[in-house]
């Protein structure tokens, strides 16, 4: 049982209650990545899909607060290689390679099927949101290029981004 002198120690915060207004604004801070719109290029063994990455944000860490920039799988796997390389963060795996469906002589499309394209890009609307939500990682000049630039430098000089 805890003693009289104890209650001041132990009382509730005073909290104001939240108007309409307030519960309907913008969040203090929010990054929005959606990977949408699979598209399929070129001919025969020089076809690929790339997809548009959009981003809307109010952080201060961004120079842009919205984009919308085309990226390949093999983009995605080189923004994996850099955070591991310079950042401090574990970064998770993205989907699998999908090797057997480079296989020739399948019945479908493999790597092209409407259904391995739209799970591919679901995994990979995972991946760059669990990526892009770590403070250490949003520091990253390799992440803010992955985002932002229309043309990924892979010759840029890595470093964080100074704001």
């Amino acid at each position: 049982m805890a003693a009289a002198g104890d209650e001041k120690h132990t009382k509730r915060l005073a909290m104001s209650q939240q108007t309409l207004d307030d519960a309907y604004a913008a969040p203090a801070n929010f990054l929005e990545i959606d990977v949408v719109n699979p598209e399929t290029h070129g001919i025969a063994n020089k076809r690929y899909t790339d997809y548009e990455v959009r981003m809307r944000t109010n952080l201060p860490i961004f120079t842009l607060k919205e984009s919308s920039v085309r990226r390949r799988y093999s983009d995605f796997e080189w923004l994996r290689t850099e955070l591991e390389r310079d950042s401090k963060i574990l970064v998770p795996a993205l989907p699998g390679k999908a090797l057997k469906r480079l296989l020739p002589f399948r019945s479908d499309d493999g790597i092209f099927e409407d259904d391995f394209i739209e799970e591919r890009r679901a995994s990979l609307e995972v991946f760059v949101n669990k990526v892009s939500g770590h403070p250490l990682a949003q520091n990253e000049k390799c992440l803010h290029m992955f985002l932002q630039d229309a043309v990924v430098d892979k010759n840029y000089v890595p470093g964080k981004v100074k704001n």
